[in-house]
């Protein structure tokens, strides 16, 4: 999957769905790069290239994703909620 610059999106921007914004909203944009950015640091240190992680390192990583995910989400509602 490519983001809009033509390379191929970084498993953060993949999680956080950065391409999808309906209504262009600049704040929704900003807290999606954020939250990828967050996610990309935990996948970065959980599954290195090189070097072993522990099974617990794992585990907490997709933990710390799973909640930035959900964090994320929430962020989106509460930006564009209507009254």
């Amino acid at each position: 999957m490519e983001n809009t610059t033509g390379r191929e999106m970084t498993y953060g921007e993949k999680a956080v769905g950065l391409t999808f914004n309906p209504s262009n909203d600049p704040k929704v944009q900003k807290v999606k790069e954020l939250y990828a950015e967050i996610i990309d640091i935990v996948i970065n240190n959980a599954y290195p290239v090189e070097g072993g992680k522990t099974t617990e390192m794992q585990t907490l990583s997709t933990e710390a994703i799973r909640q930035a995910q959900t964090a994320q989400m929430w962020a989106v509602k509460a930006i564009t909620y209507q009254f």
